[in-house]
């Protein structure tokens, strides 16, 4: 689909005047689930916040529709992740920007904090959402640019958020907890793509993605058998398949593996680039880490919850 450009769209009356609609709850638009989720939790019923991107959505390839472009034109405020995640709405995004308040959160951490890649030397990994205590800084952020946009309502975003960042550092504290629980030798996570060096990290694990940090990097016969040769050698039992991304290639992992008489399961679906089905737990950013922590440590010979953190994952792990 051609872009419908934004200057385009003002003449035909999408922009919404300035100052229009002061005393309706404040319209945002966020690209991703996980943004969304902190945008609704700080802002309350102060804001209403549309997602672009639902359950199972890639971002890395997601291109904005017709209607998507409208409803970020009409917003009063839209935010978005930033280094690179959104790779085919960047253009759009920044040319917006000179019209109206649009903010990439993600843009705002610390260069020092952020793992650089040798697919993309002068970009960032932008999966920062893996480790909660770095997305908090994220979720500062989002309440600084909603308060920017209405700071009447600063005291109730401050309060909102400070409920939301003691719930993520729960969270965080979940997650070490449980990690701190699989044995050392089984600290290995075998994924789709390397959306999880972040957490490695934070949890001192070694991550292995068959693609890049993008999706659309290709997985090539020589990674996998490179995977294949690991699996065997290092006696990897299991890999993992994220909910956005197709299963394809952790398949062909696992079949390569057969072939040379060593048995790997699929551990579990991991929440990578998407936050689970609306209105769940698992459609939140706290149920989305609870559902990875506690799937990859049961998966991996740890210790968790069958219902993880606080017993709300549907159908534990």
């Amino acid at each position: 689909m051609a872009m419908v450009g934004v200057f385009a769209l003002a003449a035909l009356g999408m922009l919404a005047p300035a100052g229009a609609r002061a005393e309706a709850p404040l319209s945002v638009v966020a690209t991703t689930g996980m943004i969304a989720d902190a945008a609704r939790q700080i802002g309350g019923d102060r804001v209403s916040v549309r997602a672009l991107m639902g359950p199972g959505v890639d971002p890395h390839a997601y291109r904005q529709t017709r209607t998507d472009i409208a409803a970020m034109v009409r917003a009063d405020l839209v935010l978005w992740h930033g280094l690179y995640l959104e790779a085919q709405m960047e253009g759009f995004l920044q040319e917006l920007a000179a019209r109206k308040p649009v903010v990439a959160v993600a843009e705002s951490l610390p260069r020092e904090l952020l793992i650089s890649h040798v697919d993309y030397s002068d970009k960032f990994d932008p999966h920062v959402w893996m480790d909660p205590r770095l997305w908090s800084r994220v979720v500062e952020t989002v309440r600084e640019a909603l308060v920017a946009a209405r700071p009447e309502d600063a005291e109730v975003f401050a309060a909102n958020a400070k409920a939301y960042l003691d719930r993520l550092s729960q969270l965080a504290d979940y997650s070490d907890k449980v990690f701190a629980s699989v044995p050392e030798t089984a600290r290995v996570l075998v994924t789709a793509h390397d959306a999880f060096s972040y957490f490695g990290r934070a949890q001192g694990f070694e991550v292995l993605g068959i693609q890049g940090i993008s999706t659309q990097s290709e997985a090539g016969l020589q990674r996998v058998a490179e995977l294949v040769d690991i699996l065997v050698q290092r006696k990897i039992g299991a890999v993992f398949v994220e909910s956005s991304v197709s299963d394809r290639s952790v398949r062909a992992l696992i079949e390569g593996a057969a072939a040379r008489g060593h048995t790997v399961v699929i551990g579990g679906e991991l929440f990578s680039d998407a936050m689970g089905a609306d209105g769940t737990y698992e459609g939140t950013y706290p149920g989305m880490i609870d559902h990875n922590a506690t799937t990859i440590a049961r998966a991996l010979g740890g210790s968790a919850p069958e219902r993880g953190m606080s017993g709300q994952l549907a159908n534990g792990s």
